[in-house]
Order: structure tokens, then C-alpha cells, then sequence
């Protein structure tokens, strides 16, 4: 067994404190900025963990009731254990006009089924005397649906926590609800995510709903850059051979508070035997002295004597909930140092001193990383520096095939964490002869011309749902992979097409006709391309099949590539669904040693500097910007910053800032590219 560790990423922050300090009404930097939307019907607020997002939605609530007319309010969240972010709060003594306070009859993140909450959300809208109600996301989606008059929603705003959970698939429960309020009803919504993306293969708006909503965005790095405490974060990651209960012993260090994420039982890193990895993790930190029959909270001694408190989430026993729930009343340092967990302690979940994030096994999901990441970034006295550690199974790949795979997932996550949207679409198809279906309108959609072609009816379902999966077969293939080995950028040869149409051949025999294997085939190659197709340079005037332009704002589907243990399923991944990466000429890997019997990556320092230069790329690549109206805006810019004492924000709700704030991005990312032409000179 062997471990190398590659330190991919170690930010620097100012430690300001002005994203923790408050205004005269109790509300940090982010809650003040959202509040100044608070007449907004639909807003949208995009901001990470432990920034105040759900006191942010009180104030906005409260604001509401008292001022504008709404009755009721109902705060969805993904999972009750969410709810006790929205207990009752004093904020009157912090200088805001009112409490918030939820009646605990409406106080829906508890122990009753569904249908007995859902029956309580209707009494709730009839129910004179209470203006809040506190439930989970299935909870809002059965009432919804059997609310007959969707009218006693209008005045009322519906608040979603984690929003990225909602998705424009026709087949979103949640994301039809929101469609239905918005079209619907008079209601008032907001939106609450620290990661506007999902892991799967759909927006989490169409483009036309999301155009109504007015956005507050707040993104990590101005947030960890206002803490008082936090000065740094660190993003590693370690690769390992033989099985990671081994390997974890040499990333797990027992002075730090952790929280510890086994490798879910279906990936190829898992023993398959959660039960034997939580028990082999305790034998890594010592020795069982006693369980704390109040908590279920276990106490370990270390070899050098130390004794630790340790909780497992992993068992599901009766103990589990007694455990969760502690967790929750953890009040003071010394009440925890680590936690074992297998799906919790995640999205929601607050342990201030948590130190360091240790993720075993890759995590196709960015929204999933970014969560974790926040489970370490809380602002606490005494802590200076936050880690995520991800340990993962060496891949069978060339060098230099994993570094470009560890610096494009470093670009990917600090984008990420600046909010910019980094993920790859996934295109729909259809033939030219089949008719487009109504829910999937907005979709990016290329339309294979068929009108010479007349596909079987077996053709027209395979390009509607199946090209995904073919793409991951002919990927796979033996001969594709032999050809892209001595001619990587081959995929349009015609070459290529012929062992495409040799799979699709084999695959399916008899059941399609020779002209649905071509077009079958066309759509394959675009789905190869795909990153080229909808990401154009600005030259280019790429539109969508029915002749709309390509939506922008689209999250990743799953990479379609080998996932066997062993294989190349880190490298391949990490190619193939990140957009705009190419874009942003940054190397991040400073230089490349020998480590034990393999390789290790050492980082160049991600410092404040070097994040601004990071979303200035970002944002200049896709602004479009050009020399000419640079040159033109640049006196506006002055002006503004002159007359606001800031920067335009990219991320504003004006139009007109906006513009300045890309245009300026634009500028800088110019002179940093003509200082380094100077440099290399």
C-alpha cells in the first residue's frame, strides 16, 4: 500500500472580519445585501454555508408580512435535520423590528408521516392567528398537490432551502412545483443554494423562469475573506493502492476535528462492508473506552494517551438518531473531535470547529464537493485554517494525463467556489420528423435532419433517450480507445465514425435500420463534441438545432466513462465535464516530485491575488468583451468606482454594473496576458 498526497490548492484571506460583523439591524454583509432586494416577488440568493442564509431569509420573511402585504410564509427544507436552522430567533435585540417565531404546531420537521403534515400545511393557510410554517421538500410537494385552490397561495411566499435540489426535468417533482407557483399564483419566492448547480444532467431553471428572478450572490471568497478567524483553506488530494482503511491512517491526523466520509458501498473504493470500515477506522484512532449513554457519542483513547470523542454515523442502529440529535447540541470545542459518516453531515450540517473535511473515494458530483467543503469553512476562534482531503484510488493513467486531470479539478472547484458556472450541458436530440415534446422546449436541443433518412420509430426513441449511454459504449470501445491514443484530436475523423457505426452495429443487430445507425451516429460525434458545440468562441454563431442560441447557464452529466476499479474513471471525468477550463491558462501545480514509488503534486500558493485573477479570466471569457468597448467603458468604470467607492459587481442585478464589471474583468485579464507576454520576452 501506498499514499501520495497532491496539495492542489491553499487559499489565503484577509480575515477582515466584515463578512461576520453587523449592521445597526443585525445583519452580516451578505443578510444586509439580500435584504436590499426584499421587494423582489422572486429572488434568488447564491451564497455558502455559514454566511446566514436562513437568518437572511427571516429578515426578508418578516419584512414581508409587516410591510408588503404577505399573510403566510412556509420554509421548505431538503431534510428536517436542515429545520433547526429556522428556530425561533430573537432579532429585536440586534436592532430589527421584529421576531421570528414558528408556532410549534407548524413546526413540520418532525417525527409525523407525510400526510399528516401535509393536511396540517392546509389548516395552516387557514388558520388566522399563524403567519410561519417550518417543513421538509416532500411535505411542500403533497400539499402542493392536493391544494385545490392554488390561489390561497397568493399571498404567501414560499421560501426554498438548498434550492439546487429543484431541477427543470419535467419529471422534478419539486421543480414543477415552483413552475406551477410562478404561473400559477401571485406568490412570492425565494431561492436559497450555496451551489447553483446540480450534479446531474438538467438546469435548475429553464432560462425563462430564471429570468424573473432577481439574484443576490455572495460567493466563498468574499465570504472566507470577511471571517475573523479562518485565514486559509487547503484542497488536497491523496492517491492511494491496496484498500483506503490502510491508506486513510496516513491522512487521518487525530489532532485536527474531522469529519470523515466513507466511500458510499456502490463505488469501487468501498469494502462493501460499511459496518468493518467504521470499525477499522476506530482502530486507526485507538482504543473504545466507554459510549455516553445520553449522546451515543464514544470515547477513544489514542496511543499517546489522549482521549477522543467519536461520533459514528455510518451504523443504523438506534443509536444513530440518539447521535445526530447530540450532534446538534454540540455547544463547546472540547465536545467532539471526529465524526464518521457515510451520507450525513453534509449540506446543512454545522460543527464550527471542524478543521479538516476528509472525503474518501472520488465524488463525480461538484455540488457534493462543495458541500463537504463547506462543513469546514465555519468561522471559529482558534481555528486559522480549514482542509479538504479527498483519498482516492490511484488511477491507471500517465503522469501528465493526471496532473492536467488535478489542475482542471482545482480550476473547476475555485470556480465554483466564486460561483461561476463551470459544468457541462447535457444535449438533447431529436429527429428532424419528431415532434418536439412541450416539456423539453428550453432544452438545448440539436435536430438530426431526417428527412432522407426515414428512421424507425426504435431509431427516433434511441436519439431521444439513449445517445448518453451509446456515447459511454463507444468510449469504451477497444478500437476508439486505440485510435484517440495516437491521434488525440481525431474524433471527427472518419475513422472514428466507422467504429462508431461498428458499436452501434454490434450492439444492436437487427433492431435498427442502416439509416438510424447514421444518424444514430451523428449524434454521437456532436455528443463527443459537445464541449466545442456549446461553448463557442465569439467569432463563432453556434446556435441550437431549432435555430435559438445555446443556453448558458446548464449543469454537468455524469461522465460517461470506465468507472471498474483500477481504471482511468479520475482522469476520464475530469477531461470530459468541466466547460470553459481551456479558457482559463492557469497552472496551478508548481512542480512534480517523486513519491513513494509514484508521483506527487506541489501547488503554487492559491492566494487572494490569485482568486481575483482566476474570476477575471472567468468572467472575460464569457463576457464576450471587446478592445473597442473596453476602451469606450473604461471612463464609465472610473466614474462608477469613483462615485460608489467600489468595483462594479459582476454579479449585479443591473444590467448597466453588470456590463462595467465584465468589461473591467476584461481589462484586467488583458493586462495580466500582456505582462506575461513582457515577462516571457
Amino acid at each position: 500500500m501506498s499514499v501520495r498526497v497532491e496539495n492542489i490548492g491553499n487559499y489565503q484571506f484577509a480575515a477582515n472580519g466584515s463578512s461576520t460583523n453587523s449592521n445597526n439591524m443585525g445583519m452580516r454583509e451578505m443578510q444586509a445585501r439580500a435584504f436590499a432586494k426584499r421587494d423582489s416577488q422572486y429572488l434568488l440568493i447564491k451564497a455558502p454555508p455559514a454566511c446566514g442564509k436562513s437568518r437572511a431569509l427571516m429578515f426578508l420573511a418578516l419584512d414581508k408580512l409587516v410591510h408588503q402585504g404577505i399573510k403566510k410564509v412556509i420554509v421548505a427544507v431538503p431534510q428536517m435535520a436542515i429545520g433547526s436552522s429556522f428556530k425561533d430567533t430573537d432579532l429585536i435585540s440586534h436592532g430589527f423590528f421584529a421576531n421570528w417565531y414558528v408556532n410549534p404546531k407548524y413546526n413540520l420537521c418532525g417525527p409525523d408521516s407525510d400526510l399528516s403534515k401535509s393536511e396540517k400545511v392546509l389548516q395552516f393557510l387557514d388558520d388566522p392567528k399563524e403567519s410561519c410554517l417550518l417543513c421538509a421538500h416532500p411535505t411542500l410537494i403533497y400539499f402542493y398537490d392536493k391544494l385545490q385552490d392554488k390561489s390561497k397561495l397568493d399571498k404567501a411566499l414560499i421560501a426554498i432551502d438548498e434550492f439546487h435540489h429543484v431541477s427543470a426535468d419535467a419529471g422534478n417533482r419539486l421543480g414543477t412545483v415552483i413552475r406551477s407557483l410562478m404561473h400559477d399564483t401571485a406568490a412570492h419566492i425565494i431561492a436559497m443554494t450555496g451551489s447553483y448547480f446540480r450534479g446531474d444532467s438538467v438546469p435548475v431553471l429553464e432560462a425563462k423562469d430564471e429570468e424573473q428572478f432577481d439574484k443576490v450572490t455572495y460567493t466563498y471568497y468574499e465570504q472566507l475573506n470577511g471571517y475573523k478567524y479562518l485565514k486559509s483553506l487547503g484542497i488536497n488530494y491523496a492517491f492511494y493502492t491496496g484498500r483506503w482503511t490502510d491508506a486513510v491512517a496516513e491522512v487521518l491526523d487525530t489532532h485536527k476535528k474531522t469529519i470523515l466520509h466513507i466511500p458510499s458501498v456502490n463505488s469501487s473504493e468501498s469494502t462493501k462492508d460499511k459496518y468493518n470500515e467504521v470499525g477499522n477506522v476506530f482502530d486507526i484512532i485507538g482504543d473504545v473506552e466507554f459510549r455516553d449513554q445520553k449522546t451515543g457519542i464514544y470515547t477513544l483513547k489514542t496511543k499517546d494517551g489522549r482521549l477522543l470523542k467519536v461520533a459514528d454515523l455510518v451504523t443504523d442502529d438506534e443509536w444513530q438518531g440518539i447521535t445526530l440529535q447530540s450532534l446538534r447540541e454540540v455547544t463547546k470545542r472540547d465536545d467532539l473531535d471526529i465524526i464518521i459518516a457515510l451520507g450525513m453531515a453534509k449540506e446543512g450540517f454545522d460543527w464550527p470547529w471542524c478543521e479538516v473535511a476528509l472525503t474518501v473515494g472520488y465524488r463525480r458530483s461538484l455540488t457534493e464537493v462543495v458541500q463537504i467543503i463547506g462543513r469546514a469553512t465555519r468561522d471559529c476562534e482558534g481555528k486559522s485554517h480549514a482542509q479538504f482531503i479527498n483519498l482516492i484510488r490511484k488511477p491507471d493513467a500517465l503522469q501528465d494525463d493526471v496532473a492536467d486531470s488535478v489542475n482542471s479539478l482545482l480550476k473547476a472547484i475555485t470556480l465554483s467556489l466564486l460561483m461561476e458556472q463551470v459544468l457541462v450541458l447535457n444535449i438533447h436530440f431529436r429527429a428532424a420528423s419528431d415532434p418536439a415534446d412541450k416539456d423539453d422546449e428550453n432544452a438545448p436541443t440539436i435536430v438530426i435532419d431526417d428527412s432522407e433518412l426515414n428512421l424507425s420509430d426504435t431509431g427516433k426513441e434511441i436519439l431521444k433517450e439513449g445517445i448518453f449511454d451509446l456515447t459511454a459504449d463507444v468510449l469504451n470501445s477497444e478500437d476508439i480507445k486505440n485510435v484517440l491514443a495516437c491521434e488525440p484530436n481525431s474524433l471527427n475523423n472518419e475513422r472514428v465514425k466507422e467504429i462508431i457505426k461498428c458499436v452501434l452495429t454490434e450492439k444492436f443487430k437487427d433492431e435498427l435500420l442502416p439509416q438510424d445507425i447514421e444518424a444514430i451516429s451523428q449524434a454521437i460525434v456532436i455528443e463527443l463534441n459537445k464541449k466545442d458545440i456549446f461553448n463557442p468562441k465569439p467569432s463563432q454563431n453556434t446556435t441550437r438545432g431549432d435555430g435559438e442560441k445555446g443556453a448558458e447557464n446548464i449543469v454537468d452529466a455524469p461522465a460517461p466513462f470506465v468507472t471498474e476499479e483500477g481504471g482511468t474513471n479520475f482522469v476520464d471525468s475530469n477531461q470530459h465535464r468541466f466547460m470553459n477550463l481551456d479558457d482559463l491558462d492557469i497552472n496551478l501545480i508548481m512542480q512534480t516530485n517523486p513519491f513513494m514509488g509514484a508521483y506527487e503534486f506541489i501547488s503554487k500558493v492559491v492566494d487572494a491575488p490569485t482568486l481575483k485573477r482566476i474570476q477575471d479570466i472567468a468572467v472575460s471569457s464569457r463576457a464576450h468583451v471587446t478592445e473597442e468597448e473596453a476602451l469606450i467603458l473604461w471612463p464609465s468604470i472610473k466614474t462608477f468606482a469613483a462615485r460608489h467607492n467600489r468595483e462594479p459587481d459582476v454579479h449585479s442585478s443591473d444590467d448597466y454594473e453588470r456590463r462595467l464589471g465584465e468589461v473591467l474583468a476584461y481589462i484586467r485579464n488583458r493586462k495580466a496576458q500582456r505582462l506575461a507576454a513582457e515577462q516571457e520576452a
